[in-house]
């Protein structure tokens, strides 16, 4: 296959490289992680004016009107970058508004977001096996919210959130997508900070009372995961495109017996076993893009490159602070921060376990799917956009 972008979508990756390297050299990552900024603003500005922020956005809404070919090409850089700015929750979420939101009540909130204001979005209920814990159930004047969105990005900076619930007290039960507002009574937020140091908080929601134009159309949720899956698995394809590179540097200098630890055969094959990881999660992310912006069914090859952007991460990350040996555990030394973006990145959507459950799920049902991708369970599209 042909992974080389055309020029347009070059010139997206470009920028997105040339800005995330002025704003996230070793020094300024490590200036952000002994701030107590929520994430990096600065740049956060500077994404908003290149137009970063709404690359999926529908141009009448706004936005760039972009394929998600695109935004995986800038996603891939900041990843590579380490770029501490909510590119993929900012505008899945505004999208899904676009799309499935009532105007009078989605449109305020998107325009805000446009502008730059945070909008946070949680996908805790599509990650959890056992069910959630926010629950949505229809009250006596439209909705109401029970329980909690645990460590959603920016949720204390944000305003509005968009968040998944499970459905309770209907025959049609799934998830929902919901547009909430964070500032009104019957929210209680608990804010905190993840390991690699972004700031979250815990949303507790106590009867929440929310109009009917709240809960946005059903087909928003099955839009928003597979796209979801998408911008995680390259984001940990950039993170670990870099975290082998700079493992590669650092074992062609590092001697031992007299001799590069990299000419040693261990390490070597560790090295190769890495790359051939990365362009196996390369190949699965890039059919999953091709297929999402072909309106093509794209379901069970999101829960495969999830479960495989989840392995590669956790596998290239313990092999680079393995082989960098003790200096890898100091945290004045950079390579740290690689691990702790793949582990966060493998905490949203949940692990390994659940997506290939999920997918063992979908075979059972579908067992003709072959190496075609004509079988009728498998041309379904986005028939809402």
């Amino acid at each position: 296959m042909d992974f080389q972008l055309n020029d347009d979508q070059r010139a997206f990756a470009d920028t997105a490289q040339q800005l995330f390297a002025d704003f996230c050299g070793d020094d300024a990552l490590r200036a952000h992680d002994a701030s107590d900024q929520p994430f990096m603003q600065a740049l956060w500005q500077q994404c908003v004016a290149t137009g970063l922020h709404s690359m999926l956005v529908p141009e009448e809404h706004g936005g760039l009107g972009l394929g998600m070919t695109e935004l995986m090409a800038v996603l891939e850089q900041q990843g590579r970058a380490l770029a501490l700015v909510p590119l993929w929750e900012q505008q899945l979420a505004a999208t899904a508004l676009a799309y499935f939101a009532p105007a009078v009540l989605g449109q305020p909130v998107l325009q805000a977001a446009l502008a730059g204001a945070p909008l946070a979005l949680s996908l805790t209920a599509l990650a959890v096996p056992a069910g959630s814990a926010l629950r949505l159930r229809a009250g006596a004047r439209g909705w109401q919210l029970q329980g909690l969105a645990p460590a959603v990005a920016l949720g204390q900076e944000a305003t509005h959130a968009v968040v998944a619930a499970s459905l309770h007290g209907s025959a049609e039960g799934g998830t929902r997508l919901v547009l909430v507002d964070l500032q009104q009574a019957g929210v209680r937020r608990v804010a905190g900070r993840t390991q690699h140091h972004l700031a979250v908080a815990d949303l507790h929601f106590d009867d929440l009372e929310l109009p009917p134009e709240a809960v946005l159309a059903p087909a928003a949720a099955g839009w928003l995961e597979p796209r979801a899956i998408a911008c995680l698995a390259a984001l940990q394809m950039g993170v670990t495109q870099q975290q082998l590179r700079r493992t590669v540097d650092y074992v062609s200098e590092r001697k031992q017996f007299d001799r590069v630890i990299g000419s040693f055969q261990l390490v070597a094959g560790q090295m190769a076993d890495g790359h051939i990881a990365l362009e196996a999660l390369r190949s699965s992310v890039w059919q999953l893009v091709y297929r999402l912006d072909a309106g093509l069914g794209a379901a069970p090859q999101a829960w495969a490159t999830r479960a495989l952007a989840n392995d590669t991460g956790h596998r290239v990350g313990h092999m680079a602070q393995h082989v960098h040996g003790g200096i890898g555990v100091d945290i004045s030394y950079p390579i740290h921060r690689f691990l702790y973006w793949s582990r966060a990145l493998n905490a949203v959507l949940g692990g390994t376990e659940h997506q290939l459950a999920r997918l063992g799920d979908w075979l059972a049902d579908n067992d003709n799917l072959g190496w075609k991708y004509d079988f009728a369970e498998d041309t379904l599209h986005d028939a809402a956009l």
